[in-house]
Protein backbone atom coordinates (compact mmCIF):
# COMPACT_ATOMS: atom_id res chain seq x y z
CA UNK A 1 0.00 0.00 0.00
CA UNK A 2 2.97 2.51 0.98
CA UNK A 3 4.63 1.53 -1.96
CA UNK A 4 1.83 2.35 -4.39
CA UNK A 5 1.61 5.57 -3.00
CA UNK A 6 5.24 6.14 -3.10
CA UNK A 7 4.81 5.72 -6.93
CA UNK A 8 1.76 7.15 -7.51
CA UNK A 9 3.48 11.03 -7.34
CA UNK A 10 6.11 10.05 -10.02
CA UNK A 11 3.42 8.84 -12.46
CA UNK A 12 1.53 11.61 -11.72
CA UNK A 13 4.68 13.79 -12.84
CA UNK A 14 5.41 11.86 -15.72
CA UNK A 15 1.75 12.04 -17.13
CA UNK A 16 1.81 16.00 -16.11
CA UNK A 17 4.92 16.90 -18.17
CA UNK A 18 3.26 14.63 -21.35
CA UNK A 19 0.60 16.53 -20.98
CA UNK A 20 2.16 19.98 -20.18
CA UNK A 21 4.44 18.86 -23.67
CA UNK A 22 1.39 18.06 -25.73
CA UNK A 23 -0.19 21.71 -24.50
CA UNK A 24 2.90 23.38 -25.66
CA UNK A 25 2.91 21.85 -28.90
CA UNK A 26 -1.16 22.58 -29.72
CA UNK A 27 0.14 25.92 -28.70
CA UNK A 28 2.87 26.08 -31.09
CA UNK A 29 0.97 24.15 -34.10
CA UNK A 30 -2.00 27.16 -33.26
CA UNK A 31 0.94 30.36 -33.42
CA UNK A 32 2.64 28.36 -36.22
CA UNK A 33 -0.59 28.41 -38.51
CA UNK A 34 -1.36 32.29 -37.46
CA UNK A 35 2.47 33.07 -38.38
CA UNK A 36 2.75 31.31 -41.68
CA UNK A 37 -0.94 31.83 -42.50
CA UNK A 38 0.17 35.88 -42.41
CA UNK A 39 3.62 35.50 -44.22
CA UNK A 40 2.14 33.30 -47.06
CA UNK A 41 -0.64 35.73 -47.64
CA UNK A 42 1.89 38.65 -47.57
CA UNK A 43 3.97 36.99 -50.06
CA UNK A 44 1.05 36.25 -52.52
CA UNK A 45 0.21 39.69 -52.13
CA UNK A 46 3.82 40.70 -53.56
CA UNK A 47 3.47 38.11 -56.03
CA UNK A 48 6.22 35.85 -54.90
CA UNK A 49 3.65 32.96 -53.80
CA UNK A 50 0.86 31.41 -56.35
CA UNK A 51 -2.23 29.96 -54.63
CA UNK A 52 -0.77 26.46 -53.98
CA UNK A 53 2.40 28.13 -52.71
CA UNK A 54 0.71 29.77 -49.87
CA UNK A 55 -1.04 26.18 -48.84
CA UNK A 56 2.16 24.94 -49.10
CA UNK A 57 3.78 27.76 -46.94
CA UNK A 58 1.16 27.38 -44.53
CA UNK A 59 1.48 23.24 -44.34
CA UNK A 60 5.67 23.76 -44.06
CA UNK A 61 5.50 26.61 -41.36
CA UNK A 62 2.91 25.22 -38.85
CA UNK A 63 4.37 21.88 -38.84
CA UNK A 64 7.98 23.30 -38.41
CA UNK A 65 7.37 25.81 -35.81
CA UNK A 66 4.52 23.57 -34.47
CA UNK A 67 7.09 20.09 -34.08
CA UNK A 68 10.16 21.35 -34.22
CA UNK A 69 9.80 24.57 -32.11
CA UNK A 70 10.34 28.79 -32.27
CA UNK A 71 14.06 28.70 -33.26
CA UNK A 72 13.35 25.81 -36.42
CA UNK A 73 9.96 28.20 -36.97
CA UNK A 74 12.24 31.46 -37.43
CA UNK A 75 15.18 29.76 -39.42
CA UNK A 76 12.26 29.16 -41.91
CA UNK A 77 10.95 32.46 -41.96
CA UNK A 78 14.81 33.64 -42.26
CA UNK A 79 15.14 31.74 -45.31
CA UNK A 80 11.80 32.74 -47.25
CA UNK A 81 11.99 36.40 -46.39
CA UNK A 82 15.51 36.50 -47.54
CA UNK A 83 15.22 34.24 -50.90
CA UNK A 84 12.22 35.91 -51.56
CA UNK A 85 14.44 39.25 -51.08
CA UNK A 86 17.19 38.55 -53.67
CA UNK A 87 14.41 36.54 -55.82
CA UNK A 88 13.13 40.29 -56.86
CA UNK A 89 16.71 41.86 -56.76
CA UNK A 90 17.28 43.16 -59.78
CA UNK A 91 14.57 41.30 -61.26
CA UNK A 92 14.38 43.16 -64.68
CA UNK A 93 17.87 42.52 -65.11
CA UNK A 94 17.21 38.48 -64.77
CA UNK A 95 13.95 38.60 -66.76
CA UNK A 96 15.60 38.02 -70.02
CA UNK A 97 17.56 34.83 -68.17
CA UNK A 98 14.48 33.65 -66.21
CA UNK A 99 12.25 34.02 -69.29
CA UNK A 100 14.65 32.16 -71.27
CA UNK A 101 16.39 29.39 -68.83
CA UNK A 102 14.07 28.60 -65.89
CA UNK A 103 10.86 26.66 -65.91
CA UNK A 104 8.91 28.89 -63.72
CA UNK A 105 9.12 32.17 -62.35
CA UNK A 106 9.97 34.12 -58.98
CA UNK A 107 6.33 33.14 -57.53
CA UNK A 108 6.72 29.87 -56.24
CA UNK A 109 4.08 27.11 -56.39
CA UNK A 110 3.84 24.17 -53.54
CA UNK A 111 5.81 21.77 -55.49
CA UNK A 112 8.58 24.56 -55.50
CA UNK A 113 8.03 25.19 -51.97
CA UNK A 114 8.28 21.33 -51.02
CA UNK A 115 10.98 21.02 -52.89
CA UNK A 116 13.04 23.11 -50.69
CA UNK A 117 11.14 23.48 -47.73
CA UNK A 118 9.91 19.74 -47.77
CA UNK A 119 12.89 17.63 -46.32
CA UNK A 120 13.25 20.16 -43.69
CA UNK A 121 9.46 20.10 -42.71
CA UNK A 122 9.96 16.33 -42.07
CA UNK A 123 12.47 16.70 -39.90
CA UNK A 124 10.71 18.95 -38.09
CA UNK A 125 7.61 16.08 -37.97
CA UNK A 126 10.29 13.33 -36.94
CA UNK A 127 11.71 16.61 -34.47
CA UNK A 128 8.05 16.21 -32.90
CA UNK A 129 7.32 12.82 -32.75
CA UNK A 130 10.31 11.24 -30.84
CA UNK A 131 11.68 12.00 -27.29
CA UNK A 132 15.34 11.29 -27.38
CA UNK A 133 17.56 13.86 -26.74
CA UNK A 134 20.15 12.40 -29.32
CA UNK A 135 17.84 12.18 -31.92
CA UNK A 136 17.01 15.43 -31.55
CA UNK A 137 20.00 16.96 -32.18
CA UNK A 138 20.81 14.72 -34.84
CA UNK A 139 17.78 16.19 -36.43
CA UNK A 140 18.23 19.72 -35.70
CA UNK A 141 21.53 19.12 -37.72
CA UNK A 142 20.00 17.17 -40.75
CA UNK A 143 17.54 20.25 -40.42
CA UNK A 144 19.64 23.50 -40.44
CA UNK A 145 21.91 21.53 -43.23
CA UNK A 146 18.62 21.19 -45.47
CA UNK A 147 17.79 24.55 -44.79
CA UNK A 148 21.28 26.00 -45.31
CA UNK A 149 21.19 24.14 -48.71
CA UNK A 150 17.97 25.55 -49.60
CA UNK A 151 19.30 29.14 -48.52
CA UNK A 152 22.39 28.58 -50.30
CA UNK A 153 21.33 27.17 -53.85
CA UNK A 154 18.61 30.30 -53.98
CA UNK A 155 21.00 32.98 -53.19
CA UNK A 156 23.71 31.35 -55.43
CA UNK A 157 21.33 31.41 -58.11
CA UNK A 158 19.33 35.16 -57.20
CA UNK A 159 22.69 36.53 -57.29
CA UNK A 160 25.16 34.40 -59.59
CA UNK A 161 23.15 35.30 -62.56
CA UNK A 162 24.39 38.82 -62.10
CA UNK A 163 28.02 37.71 -62.46
CA UNK A 164 30.06 40.04 -64.72
CA UNK A 165 31.91 36.50 -65.85
CA UNK A 166 30.06 33.49 -67.87
CA UNK A 167 29.44 30.85 -65.48
CA UNK A 168 31.37 27.53 -65.81
CA UNK A 169 29.77 24.23 -65.94
CA UNK A 170 31.14 22.40 -62.15
CA UNK A 171 31.37 19.02 -64.63
CA UNK A 172 33.66 20.12 -67.13
CA UNK A 173 34.59 23.84 -66.19
CA UNK A 174 33.90 25.01 -69.80
CA UNK A 175 32.32 28.01 -69.88
CA UNK A 176 28.10 28.26 -70.58
CA UNK A 177 25.65 30.88 -70.41
CA UNK A 178 24.14 32.54 -67.49
CA UNK A 179 21.19 30.51 -66.12
CA UNK A 180 22.37 27.24 -67.03
CA UNK A 181 21.95 24.38 -64.99
CA UNK A 182 24.96 23.53 -63.31
CA UNK A 183 26.66 26.27 -64.16
CA UNK A 184 28.57 28.27 -61.73
CA UNK A 185 30.54 31.62 -60.48
CA UNK A 186 32.44 32.99 -58.37
CA UNK A 187 29.87 35.50 -57.19
CA UNK A 188 27.34 32.67 -56.71
CA UNK A 189 29.53 29.89 -55.16
CA UNK A 190 30.33 33.01 -52.47
CA UNK A 191 26.59 34.16 -52.24
CA UNK A 192 26.01 30.21 -51.43
CA UNK A 193 28.55 29.71 -49.16
CA UNK A 194 27.59 33.40 -47.08
CA UNK A 195 23.74 32.33 -47.55
CA UNK A 196 24.71 28.78 -45.85
CA UNK A 197 26.89 30.26 -42.93
CA UNK A 198 24.59 33.10 -42.08
CA UNK A 199 21.31 30.59 -41.61
CA UNK A 200 23.40 28.32 -39.52
CA UNK A 201 24.71 31.21 -37.42
CA UNK A 202 20.96 32.98 -37.08
CA UNK A 203 19.46 29.39 -36.29
CA UNK A 204 22.23 29.22 -33.47
CA UNK A 205 21.83 32.81 -32.40
CA UNK A 206 18.02 32.67 -32.05
CA UNK A 207 18.86 29.76 -29.30
CA UNK A 208 20.36 31.89 -27.58
CA UNK A 209 23.81 31.09 -28.82
CA UNK A 210 23.77 27.96 -26.49
CA UNK A 211 27.54 26.66 -26.10
CA UNK A 212 26.37 22.68 -27.00
CA UNK A 213 25.31 23.70 -30.06
CA UNK A 214 28.01 25.94 -31.22
CA UNK A 215 29.04 23.92 -33.68
CA UNK A 216 25.92 24.89 -36.24
CA UNK A 217 26.59 27.51 -37.75
CA UNK A 218 29.73 25.71 -39.47
CA UNK A 219 27.85 22.90 -39.89
CA UNK A 220 25.55 24.76 -41.96
CA UNK A 221 28.01 26.46 -43.96
CA UNK A 222 29.74 23.05 -44.86
CA UNK A 223 26.50 20.92 -45.73
CA UNK A 224 24.64 24.17 -46.99
CA UNK A 225 27.97 24.40 -49.37
CA UNK A 226 28.18 20.68 -50.37
CA UNK A 227 24.52 20.78 -51.11
CA UNK A 228 24.76 23.68 -53.41
CA UNK A 229 27.31 22.43 -55.31
CA UNK A 230 25.25 18.68 -55.32
CA UNK A 231 21.99 20.75 -56.67
CA UNK A 232 25.15 22.08 -59.25
CA UNK A 233 26.19 18.56 -60.22
CA UNK A 234 22.70 17.43 -60.31
CA UNK A 235 21.62 19.91 -62.93
CA UNK A 236 24.78 19.44 -65.14
CA UNK A 237 24.26 15.47 -65.10
CA UNK A 238 20.55 14.23 -64.53
CA UNK A 239 18.17 17.43 -65.39
CA UNK A 240 16.14 17.71 -67.83
CA UNK A 241 17.33 19.99 -70.15
CA UNK A 242 15.86 20.90 -73.47
CA UNK A 243 16.55 22.92 -76.63
CA UNK A 244 14.65 25.31 -78.62
CA UNK A 245 15.40 25.26 -82.49
CA UNK A 246 13.90 28.34 -83.47
CA UNK A 247 16.17 30.48 -80.75
CA UNK A 248 18.83 27.88 -80.96
CA UNK A 249 18.38 27.78 -76.62
CA UNK A 250 19.31 25.39 -74.51
CA UNK A 251 16.19 25.90 -71.48
CA UNK A 252 14.51 24.00 -68.69
CA UNK A 253 11.40 24.56 -70.69
CA UNK A 254 9.30 21.87 -72.35
CA UNK A 255 7.90 25.20 -74.25
CA UNK A 256 10.16 27.85 -74.62
CA UNK A 257 8.93 31.33 -74.14
CA UNK A 258 8.78 32.07 -77.75
CA UNK A 259 6.11 29.33 -77.91
CA UNK A 260 8.47 26.69 -79.57
CA UNK A 261 8.38 22.87 -78.46
CA UNK A 262 11.80 22.32 -77.27
CA UNK A 263 13.51 19.17 -78.09
CA UNK A 264 15.26 16.73 -75.51
CA UNK A 265 18.79 17.55 -75.00
CA UNK A 266 20.16 15.87 -71.80
CA UNK A 267 19.50 14.44 -68.76
CA UNK A 268 16.47 12.29 -67.30
CA UNK A 269 12.90 13.03 -68.15
CA UNK A 270 11.55 13.11 -64.72
CA UNK A 271 14.09 14.79 -63.13
CA UNK A 272 13.08 18.67 -63.28
CA UNK A 273 14.34 21.55 -60.79
CA UNK A 274 12.11 20.35 -57.87
CA UNK A 275 13.35 17.17 -57.99
CA UNK A 276 16.93 18.43 -58.10
CA UNK A 277 16.47 21.09 -55.34
CA UNK A 278 14.78 18.40 -53.16
CA UNK A 279 17.76 15.75 -53.50
CA UNK A 280 19.95 18.62 -52.81
CA UNK A 281 18.58 19.54 -49.82
CA UNK A 282 18.30 15.75 -48.88
CA UNK A 283 21.58 15.75 -49.21
CA UNK A 284 22.96 18.52 -47.35
CA UNK A 285 20.66 17.01 -44.11
CA UNK A 286 22.81 13.81 -44.21
CA UNK A 287 26.11 15.56 -44.88
CA UNK A 288 24.68 17.76 -41.52
CA UNK A 289 24.20 14.60 -39.28
CA UNK A 290 27.91 13.23 -40.13
CA UNK A 291 29.77 16.62 -39.52
CA UNK A 292 27.66 16.57 -36.33
CA UNK A 293 28.53 13.42 -34.96
CA UNK A 294 31.80 14.21 -33.42
CA UNK A 295 29.97 17.02 -31.73
CA UNK A 296 27.74 14.62 -30.57
CA UNK A 297 30.01 12.85 -29.04
CA UNK A 298 32.00 15.56 -26.96
CA UNK A 299 29.12 16.78 -25.77
CA UNK A 300 28.47 13.11 -24.25
CA UNK A 301 31.66 12.61 -22.96
CA UNK A 302 31.40 16.16 -21.22
CA UNK A 303 28.07 15.07 -19.41
CA UNK A 304 29.29 11.27 -18.18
Amino acid sequence: MSQTAGLSPLHGSGSEKTTASTHKKSIRLLLGLFFSSGVALLAYRRHSLSRSGVAGTIVAGTTTLGLGGWSWGLSLIFFFVTSTFFSHFRERDKALTAEDKFSKGSQRDWLQVMANGGVATALALAHGLTTSPATHTSLQAGYAGALATATADTWATELGVLSPQPPRLITTGKQTTPGTSGGVTLLGTSAAATGALSLGFFFWLIQRGHRVRIALPSVAFISGLCGSLFDSFLGATIQAMYYCPKCQKETERRVHNCGTRTQALRGLPWVNNEVVNLLATLFGAVVAMIFNIPSQRRHKRHHV
